[in-house]
């Protein structure tokens, strides 16, 4: 098992603490048989060891109540010995964790009594040398939990910068998701709607049809709303999260359907096939041309009603999947609701694919051209 970076460094930290108190331990080992006066030595170094070992436990509580365990600490030092290193470590954690109004008054506290220490267990040099030396290092323990501070405070920016950006991520691909679900809906939803509008305008307008006629193309407008409902069910499952199974995407291999779809709608199609080795096209290239044509055939349905439509799609890999589709381009006919959207989501798409899209009018024919990377 593994310890964590936090822990192994109170382990240090206390492993640190502990030096004089282990110090105060040999010392009453080694001497409490030889020194004058033993009842006195072995029940000063005995309190000294009690009160250096309270002082550990205390640490506990620095990063709770620092200012109190460093004072806790630092005033037994003035007349023992095994608390300094507990005392110690308690200054640098209020200095890691305090400003300047409370490191002040404990590292004074802290430095007094040293000077008390060292006077009472030597002369006024011995004090003075110890003062300094106190003053120093103290003054580096202050600098120690400063730094300390600083790195804790780049850390937690820097996690904070990171969970931000990974939000950021989230949302980012929570919208790129959104979109392509509407993209999705738009492509379908356009080319059936747009057979229905074709097959209730034969309907409406067309007064020598037969019962039966009449019966086949109601038949044909409830299968295209039937399609319709069933399609827009499946676009609007991808936003489920349960992890069941997809249905299957529409792929280069359906374009025959989509075709024969249509010319039984009565809009009518010419198609120049050329692709080759079409069985190792990606899957989403596939997808790709499949909803560039679709796209292509409602745009021609919608703005140029009755025009035949051309359908060119050839390429091999290597050289990239190319889809051309044009029709008639009646001069001055209106765009209508949601006008040029479909070759904006169109445009999108295939830039997101690494492809190019093109679309103008040449002699009197909107053109649609597209080229969309297959690699060989």
């Amino acid at each position: 098992m593994r310890t964590s970076p936090d822990r192994m460094g109170s382990l240090l930290l206390y492993l640190v603490a502990s030096v004089p108190l282990f110090v105060s331990v040999v010392i009453l080992v080694t001497r409490s048989d030889r020194a004058d006066g033993a009842a006195g030595f072995l029940v000063y170094w005995l309190l000294d060891i009690g009160v250096g070992a309270a002082g550990l436990v205390a640490l506990r509580w620095r990063r709770r109540w620092p200012l109190q365990v460093a004072l806790l600490t630092a005033l037994p030092s003035a007349c023992l010995y095994s608390v300094t290193g507990p005392a110690v470590v308690a200054f640098t954690s209020l200095a890691k964790h305090r400003r300047w109004q409370q490191v002040v008054p404990a590292a004074v506290v802290f430095w007094l009594c040293v000077i008390v220490y060292t006077r009472l267990v030597g002369n006024w040099v011995l004090t003075a040398v110890y003062g300094v030396i106190a003053a120093i290092l103290l003054t580096a323990l202050t600098v120690l939990g400063l730094y300390l501070r600083g790195r804790a405070e780049l850390a937690e920016a820097q996690r904070a910068a990171e969970e931000a950006a990974q939000a950021q991520r989230v949302e980012q691909a929570k919208l790129s998701e959104r979109l392509k679900i509407a993209q999705e809906m738009h492509d379908v939803l356009a080319h059936r709607i747009s057979l229905l509008a074709m097959l209730a305008g034969g309907l409406a307008y067309r007064k020598d049809l037969s019962p039966e006629q009449t019966r086949e193309a109601a038949l044909a407008i409830q299968e295209n709303a039937h399609q319709s409902l069933n399609e827009l069910r499946a676009v609007l499952g991808t936003l489920r999260r349960d992890g069941g199974p997809q249905p299957p995407q529409p792929t280069l291999a359906h374009l025959d359907a989509l075709f024969e779809e249509v010319r039984a709608a009565g809009q009518r199609v010419e198609v120049d096939d050329t692709v080759d080795d079409r069985e190792s096209l990606p899957a989403q290239t596939g997808r790709h041309a499949y909803r560039i044509v679709q796209e292509a055939l409602t745009n021609a349905r919608k703005h140029a009603p009755g025009s035949p439509v051309r359908a060119e799609i050839g390429g091999r890999p290597g050289s990239g999947l190319r889809i051309r589709v044009s029709n008639a381009a009646p001069h001055g006919a209106p765009a209508g609701p949601g006008g040029r959207l479909g070759l904006v989501g169109l445009a999108e798409r295939t830039r997101m694919a690494g492809g190019t899209i093109t679309h103008d009018v040449r002699d009197g024919r909107f053109v649609l051209d597209a080229l969309l990377p297959w690699e060989a």
